[in-house]
């Protein structure tokens, strides 16, 4: 019976099964012709395709490869040039890039055909773009303009403003294709951040992770005069922020800005010029303080920054005017900062009712001991007035309060030293009485920190102390 089911099954069946044995062979054929087609290139010196990697990076991607250390065949996971080591520039020579391997992706037909050099892909490993911070723009222009497949792997973008070190972005993945297209990954200040892009570029959002930190931009069409312009939404902890801006070769300008948190709000402008060189304006329109906020504020830390501070070249006007039926004590502040090499100049006038404050001097930021200096002056056409708004009783009416007060501060030794005290035309202080003046001060104001001054309650219990 088996012999039988055999017989029938060998004489129907036997050409099928010639067929699938036949089959094997031209499978082994076909995998052996492939593996060769893959292998042979190994023994091909690809330097010889060095004009023509070169022309193609220039006309395709606007790269020019201006030297390398070697050029290898890989076949693995798909065939593919590694170029070594290489130096090269974009947008004729305005950037720098060097890169530790370039990966060239041709078409199969390209790997024995010279003509017609075509690409699939190229991949950035391990490079480092050094740039000024003028040439932003450049380098967003390049990769706004790719039409090709390009894929960066750990780059490090240090951004300098001349010799000095602005920013440095470390370990950034971005592609133009695939799953992650237009997606960009890295860190900053240690952290690890995300952008994402949309197709045609014009949003953008941002997230720096484990800080609360997020942002969404929005770029208005680029103009023939290169005016990049947009408007930028964020999120900062429980803070949110919201301005328009515009940038092109020399300036960044923010406007129709608005901060808003439950302790400040504000409106402000901002003309970041960068050339000729790096200068800052803004305009900063107080709308609402909480001055419990200040007691927040960590003054050290702000004098730590000297690496910070030393690169800020700046003016500051500062402008507030509280709501109408407010708890305030001011009704009015101008405030004037300039800042340039570490010393901070400024000038302030504070209208109280109708009593007005003015103020002037200058801190050096750099120093280690930071010493405050102050010209100040109070003028009241009714002293019963003034000391009301400090809830301190006065019996005489309509008399003149004119004082002037000259001296310096240490902000971190919580000392003060007054150089002179005069009280209308009749008053000039002896040595004696600044120095009581001055322990009277150091006991009642200073007992803290240099943000005690601002505490009401010390300012009239100093007053009801000297008076």
């Amino acid at each position: 019976m088996i012999n039988k089911t055999y017989k029938i099954i060998h004489n129907k069946y036997l050409a099928l099964f010639k067929f699938i044995f036949f089959l094997r062979y031209l499978f082994g054929i076909f995998f052996i012709a492939v593996l060769l087609f893959l292998l042979i290139p190994y023994l091909l010196d690809f330097k010889k395709k060095e004009r023509i990697i070169k022309n193609h990076l220039l006309q395709k991607y606007e790269i020019r490869l201006n030297k390398y250390e070697d050029i290898e065949y890989r076949f693995l996971p798909i065939p593919n040039f590694e170029i070594k080591n290489t130096d090269m520039s974009i947008k004729k020579d305005l950037l720098k890039i060097k890169v530790a391997s370039l990966r060239i992706y041709p078409k199969l037909i390209n790997i024995y055909n010279n003509k017609n050099f075509e690409t699939k892909k190229i991949i950035f490993n391990n490079s480092q773009i050094l740039l000024q911070d003028y040439d932003i723009k450049i380098l967003i222009n390049f990769i706004y303009g790719l039409k090709n497949k390009v894929k960066f792997k750990k780059l490090d973008l240090i951004i300098n403003r001349k010799f000095d070190t602005l920013i440095s972005l470390k370990k950034i993945n971005f592609s133009n294709f695939g799953y992650n297209k237009n997606i960009i990954k890295g860190e900053v200040f240690n952290k690890k951040f995300k952008i994402s892009v949309s197709d045609d570029y014009n949003k953008a959002r941002f997230k720096l992770f484990k800080t609360g930190i997020s942002a969404d931009i929005a770029f208005d069409e680029i103009k023939k005069n290169n005016i990049i312009n947009g408007i930028l939404k964020s999120k900062l902890l429980n803070s949110n922020l919201k301005f328009n801006f515009n940038f092109d070769d020399k300036n960044l300008k923010i406007y129709n800005s608005y901060f808003r948190n439950k302790d400040l709000s504000f409106k402000n402008e901002h003309i970041l010029t960068y050339q000729p060189f790096f200068f800052l304006e803004s305009i900063f329109e107080l709308e609402d303080i909480n001055i419990n906020f200040l007691k927040k504020v960590k003054i050290s830390k702000i004098f730590n920054s000297k690496d910070l501070i030393k690169r800020i070249n700046a003016k500051y006007k500062i402008y507030y005017k509280p709501k109408k039926f407010s708890n305030n004590l001011i009704d009015d502040l101008n405030l004037n900062i300039d800042l340039a090499y570490g010393r901070l100049i400024y000038s302030k006038k504070i209208y109280i009712s109708n009593n007005f404050l003015t103020c002037k001097g200058d801190i050096n930021l750099l120093k280690d001991n930071p010493i405050l200096y102050f010209d100040c002056s109070i003028v009241s056409s009714d002293k019963k007035k003034f000391l009301k708004e400090f809830s301190i009783n006065y019996k005489n009416k309509n008399e003149l309060f004119k004082l002037k007060v000259k001296g310096n501060v240490n902000i971190f030794k919580n000392k003060i030293n007054f150089k002179n005290i005069i009280l209308n035309k009749d008053y000039k202080a002896s040595k004696e009485d600044l120095n009581y003046f001055k322990l009277s001060f150091e006991r009642i104001l200073f007992d803290n920190d240099f943000k005690s001054i601002f505490n009401l309650k010390k300012i009239k219990e100093f007053i009801l102390e000297i008076s």
